[in-house]
C-alpha cells in the first residue's frame, strides 16, 4: 500500500473514531470544535477525513489539535491513537 494511501486509512479511521467517541458523549461537531478551539468546519472535515485548503488530500491534524480533541472526548492521546492504528493493522 502507497503512503498516500496508508494516510488516507488512517485519517478515515480517525475520523470515524473521532465521531464514533464524540456521538457516544452526546455532543454535536460544534461543541467539540468550540471546546477544542477550533472551526466548526475544520472539526467536520477531521471527522471525514479530509484537509480543508485542498480537499482532496487527506487532513494532517496538528498534534495540538489531536491533543484538544481527545481532552475535549474524554480520551487520552495515546489511547486515541492506539485506537486508530489498531484498526489499520498497523499497531503493535
Amino acid at each position: 500500500m502507497s503512503e498516500s494511501a496508508v494516510e488516507k486509512q488512517l485519517v478515515a479511521i480517525l475520523g470515524q473514531h473521532l465521531a464514533s467517541l464524540r456521538v457516544a458523549k452526546g455532543l454535536t461537531q460544534e461543541e467539540v470544535a468550540l471546546a477544542a478551539g477550533i472551526s466548526r468546519q475544520h472539526y467536520q472535515l477531521l471527522e471525514i477525513g479530509l484537509r480543508a485548503r485542498n480537499p482532496r488530500k487527506p487532513a494532517n491534524p496538528t498534534l495540538s489539535t489531536l491533543l484538544a480533541l481527545s481532552n475535549v472526548l474524554g480520551t487520552p492521546l495515546p489511547v486515541l491513537l492506539d485506537e486508530v492504528l489498531a484498526r489499520t493493522g498497523t499497531g503493535d
